[in-house]
This record gives structure tokens, sequence and C-alpha cells, in this order.
């Protein structure tokens, strides 16, 4: 069965052109600051989900600090693991906020967003924000099975040369979340 060019196809994940459309507008949206009209916005992105999470990735760029915080709160929400390497990323933003939602978004994500986290800290353990922002979700979820995992990770932040021993620390970890698999 085929559909009609621009027909809704938010069932089988994949958008149609109008729906393209629709969550172009919705996303763009987000960046007007009248109170209601992105709380709105995000509402709607939230319920559309994952078909969304391309599109608010490509907005979280924008220069707009109000804009990127209202992204980064929407893919808080969504929590889908594809978007984890950039909120690993937003863990460095110059926006306190945006950072704040980059970890909980994240954290919402749970074990699904830790190789992209991890995989940060390998790269760019130098970077107090990240590591600010690693802190947090690894304390988080550092619960479980997970405990054994994350712990040396947390430690190794903790410790008096962070930039040397987070990126051991977190190649074993990362290899150790694999082993869990």
């Amino acid at each position: 069965m085929t559909r009609p060019e621009g027909s809704s196809s938010w069932e089988n994940g994949t958008p149609g052109t109008a729906d393209m459309a629709r969550i172009r507008s919705l996303v763009a949206e987000l960046a007007n600051q009248d109170g209601i009209s992105p709380t709105k916005a995000r509402e709607s992105l939230v319920a559309i989900g994952k078909p969304a999470v391309p599109y608010l990735v490509e907005a979280l760029g924008a220069d707009d600090d109000w804009m990127r915080w209202e992204v980064a709160k929407t893919l808080s929400q969504i929590a889908d693991p594809s978007s984890a390497a950039v909120m690993a990323d937003s863990l460095e933003d110059r926006t306190f906020g945006v950072r704040w939602l980059a970890a909980m978004a994240l954290i919402n994500m749970g074990r699904e967003g830790l190789p992209a986290l991890l995989q940060a800290l390998i790269e760019r353990a130098d970077s107090p924000w990240l590591r600010d922002g690693a802190h947090h979700v690894l304390h988080d979820l550092c619960q479980g099975r997970l405990r054994k995992v994350l712990r040396p990770v947390l430690q190794s932040m903790e410790g008096p040369d962070p930039s040397v021993e987070v990126p051991v620390a977190a190649r074993g970890a990362l290899q150790a979340l694999k082993d869990l698999a």
C-alpha cells in the first residue's frame, strides 16, 4: 500500500512531507519568546517524539540562547538515544541552562545515553564543563548493575588529575558497558 505524497507516516517513524513541514514549523516556534507558543510547540514536538529529533538536533546549533534552551528542553523530554552525542556535546554549551538540560536528557536516556557520554569524556576530558555535567549524569545513573561500571569514572573525576585519569576510566567503563550487554 502506498501513501499519497505528503501524507502522514508517524506510525512507522518516518515523517511524510506534510509532517516534515509541521515539525519545522514547530521547531521554529520554539524561538518565539511569548511564553505560550514555545510551550505548545514543545508539547507537540514531544508528542511527535523520535521523528522530530533530527530537526531539533539541527536547531541546537542556533546562536540564540533561548532557542538552544527550548530545543534542549524538548530533547530532554523526548530522551531519544539518537540525540545522545549532541547532548553530550551540549554539556559544554556556553549557557548553564542548556548544559543542565543536556545532562537531564542523558539521565532520561539512562544506559542508552552512556556510550556517547563516555566517548565524549575519552575525547575531551580536559573540559571542566563536560566533566561537571558528566559527573551529574553518572552520579544519577550510578545504581544497580551500572554502579560497578560507572563508579571508577566518578572516582577519576574526583581525583587529583581528572584530565588524565578520566579518559582511562571512561574507556574502561565503555568496554564494561559493552560487556554487560
